[in-house]
């Protein structure tokens, strides 16, 4: 009878623990679920912003993409995909558009990088140099082509130096070079903005692992592309796709310029998309726009493929 009675208060003892364990696991569970819910209530209105400004819209676009026009509605799949690529403005527009970016993306990654390692020396000047670089950013678009117009212009003063030298004028807007003219305003516009986030980069770069390179006999290129450039890798993506997104927006200083028809090397992706939406043909607009949405889908997706193969040992260490 008594070992009974020790048995029985022992598992008392027992279902007493597994309860009270099972009580804080109910806690722990409330209290997670709780915590979900706030989180889903706080993230709420960003969700549902991105699905009425951004999601809801992409999807409007792909249905016109395949359908014949915005009234009748009758499914054509690829039809509208077939005729703007077609398209000899839309192959042009996309050819220049491709053209300017290939050349300025890289262009401007380089050089503020460049800018951002000279800076990082003891130079004089250094902090006006950077404000110098830095002034762009506060100049006004209507101001930026005001200038590019005093400087390009027929008889603006490039031409006039080039008529002292003895050569002839050179209508800038409507010649050969004037997607040069561009890029070197792109450059100027960028430059150091992209600079600024890569000296913030190179601060963040461990002196240590240089230092012990250095103890090692390593030579400057080696620590450069070794240890430098790898822990960059990630700032050198981010800075590029910045400018890639940038580099369509090149389209304002252009239209300002130029107008709606610019000369043909002139005329960009933006141009063909705004003359498009002007003519009211819808279909041929989202055929577009989603032709250009893939098509950076597949720049970036490249972009990051590559960062994570070269900046994942880095992440390792």
């Amino acid at each position: 009878m008594r070992i009974s009675i020790k048995r029985g208060s022992r598992d008392t003892k027992g279902l007493g623990l597994h309860s009270h364990r099972d009580r804080r696991k109910n806690r722990n569970r409330i209290g997670e679920q709780t915590i979900k819910r706030k989180s889903a209530l706080f993230l709420a209105p960003s969700f549902i912003g991105v699905a009425l400004f951004f999601v809801l819209p992409f999807i409007v676009v792909g249905f016109y993409a395949v359908v014949n026009n915005p009234i009748q509605h009758e499914f054509v799949f690829l039809d509208n995909f077939i005729s703007v690529w077609n398209n000899s403005a839309f192959r042009l527009a996309a050819g220049n558009t491709f053209k300017f970016s290939v050349v300025s993306v890289p262009l401007v990654v380089v050089l503020s990088m460049m800018m951002a390692f000279a800076l990082e020396q003891a130079i004089p000047w250094k902090s006006r140099f950077r404000s110098l670089l830095l002034s762009p950013m506060m100049v006004p678009i209507a101001s930026v082509v005001l200038i590019w117009q005093v400087l390009f212009h027929y008889n603006g003063v490039v031409n006039e130096v080039f008529t002292y030298l003895g050569n002839d004028k050179i209508d800038w807007f409507k010649s050969d070079y004037a997607q040069v003219i561009l890029v070197i305003l792109f450059v100027w516009k960028n430059l150091g903005y992209n600079m600024i986030l890569f000296m913030a980069a190179i601060s963040n770069i461990p002196k240590e692992i240089i230092e012990v390179a250095q103890l090692e006999s390593a030579k400057g290129w080696q620590i450069f592309f070794s240890i430098k450039l790898r822990y960059l890798s990630s700032t050198i993506l981010f800075v590029t796709i910045l400018s890639l997104i940038n580099s369509f927006k090149v389209f304002r200083e252009v239209y300002l310029l130029t107008g709606d028809y610019p000369y043909d090397s002139l005329y960009l992706l933006q141009h063909f998309m705004n003359n498009t939406f002007r003519s009211l043909d819808y279909q041929k607009l989202s055929a577009a726009a989603i032709i250009m949405s893939l098509f950076m889908v597949v720049i970036i997706g490249i972009l990051f493929l590559t960062e994570n193969y070269f900046g994942r040992d880095m992440e390792d260490a």
